[in-house]
């Protein structure tokens, strides 16, 4: 499993991670299994939220990762309505609780809702500073917010942007992956496998899977990973084994200008989510 820097953190992070988004709904076992899996495999980055589920999520992880914390990379995210100074706290410590730690790797604004950025901030840097987190980020933001953002938390503070990214929505390649290239921010791509539309059937796709002996959905991480950690959401152990496979895929040239074709960037239609 290919890993690289997150960010301006001093930490190297598995390109491809575990996203938990809507796993309430899976059986509880099989999600259990299925991140205990990613953990053999090297998946060690695991996303929830402390919306997913109203908490739900965030309590099937922690009893997955009973015995098994100091292995994760672990991120969670407040929701914008809990963004207050003294919300950010108290929503922090409630994670904690259901994730059955005593600190969270990453903590992240879900998205840019209606409370100054100032009150955000200064509540996530008081919660590293009591070692609740290690680092904190944001989620769904454009560039014009993270412009924002750097400008009220300083420059080498915001560890990633997390953001819709698949093959059939590569907009963030326009202007919010070069922002956070150029200000050493990480980009984390949720929802790789597409979204409403779901994951694209394309026969060309599938060739080009072939050549790497891989399957189609391996190919489209590898392509994504090239320049941003993806975490796909998988219940199903069988399923982590094969989503695992795509971080160690290395794409040459050609078979990326090949995606490129198929899968073209687009036009500039801003900053994407669901």
């Amino acid at each position: 499993m290919h890993s690289r820097r997150f960010g301006p953190l001093a930490v190297d992070v598995p390109v491809i991670g575990l996203g938990t988004w809507k796993m309430e709904r899976d059986g509880k076992d099989a999600a259990i299994a299925a991140i205990r899996r990613a953990l053999e495999l090297g998946m060690v980055h695991l996303d929830t939220a402390e919306m997913y589920g109203n908490g739900i999520v965030e309590m099937m992880v922690g009893e997955a990762l009973d015995g098994h914390r100091d292995q994760v990379f672990l991120v969670s995210k407040v929701l914008p309505s809990n963004a207050s100074y003294d919300a950010t706290i108290a929503a922090c410590e409630d994670s904690l609780q259901r994730l059955r730690t005593d600190h969270l790797d990453l903590y992240l604004l879900h998205w840019r809702g209606p409370t100054p950025l100032e009150e955000t901030f200064r509540a996530f840097e008081d919660l590293k500073a009591q070692g609740k987190i290690d680092a904190w980020g944001v989620s769904n933001f454009d560039e014009e917010d993270l412009d924002e953002a750097e400008k009220v938390a300083g420059p080498g503070k915001i560890a990633c942007n997390q953001v819709l990214y698949h093959l059939s929505e590569r907009g963030i390649e326009h202007r919010v992956l070069p922002w956070c290239e150029q200000h050493g921010v990480a980009v984390v791509g949720y929802s790789p496998f597409g979204s409403q539309r779901g994951f694209p059937r394309a026969q060309a796709l599938a060739l080009l899977a072939a050549q790497y002996e891989a399957t189609p959905r391996q190919l489209a991480l590898a392509f994504l990973a090239r320049r941003a950690f993806v975490i796909p959401k998988s219940a199903n152990a069988e399923h982590v084994d094969q989503i695992a496979g795509a971080g160690d895929i290395e794409l040459d040239e050609a078979t990326v200008d090949a995606i490129d074709a198929v899968f073209p960037l687009g036009p500039d239609r801003g900053l994407q989510s669901i």
